[in-house]
């Protein structure tokens, strides 16, 4: 893994961690006010701008104090120059009063390198699970 590579995975761990960890701040600095974003389970539409996520880190979408690991399976980095683009599929434990619970998705996200800090600037989100057409 080069040096750029492991900036990229770098950033990404803490744009990431921002989000569970209610860090708004950190959230702020590393995504673009032009986020434009599509998350399936949340409406079928995309959505443009932060604001409905900081609605969500904000009012603790995720619960407070929560006991959280991630992991990206079969991560993968293209880049070109100043833009990469990552995919994995994001998989998310959650430790609670009910034991351990996990949700996955599959997901892709746009960087790209202003000023000499990477940011956030798009976000696919789809289902990780077989296309209705591939039920037997």
């Amino acid at each position: 893994m080069t040096d750029q590579e492991r900036e990229i995975w770098t950033f990404l761990d803490r744009h990431l961690r921002s989000i569970f960890s209610h860090d708004s701040a950190t959230y702020r600095a590393t995504t673009g006010e032009d986020l434009s974003l599509y998350e399936w389970f949340v409406t079928p539409h995309r959505q443009d701008g932060l604001d409905f996520h900081f609605f969500m880190i904000d009012h603790s979408w995720a619960g407070k104090n929560l006991d959280f690991r991630y992991d990206l399976l079969e991560p993968r980095l293209q880049l070109y120059g100043d833009t990469a683009i990552v995919s994995y599929t994001f998989m998310l434990s959650v430790a609670g009063a009910d034991g351990i619970g996990h949700r996955t998705h599959n997901e892709s996200r746009v960087l790209v390198r202003r000023d000499g800090q990477w940011q956030v600037v798009h976000v696919h989100k789809s289902p990780a699970w077989k296309a209705p057409r591939e039920e037997g």
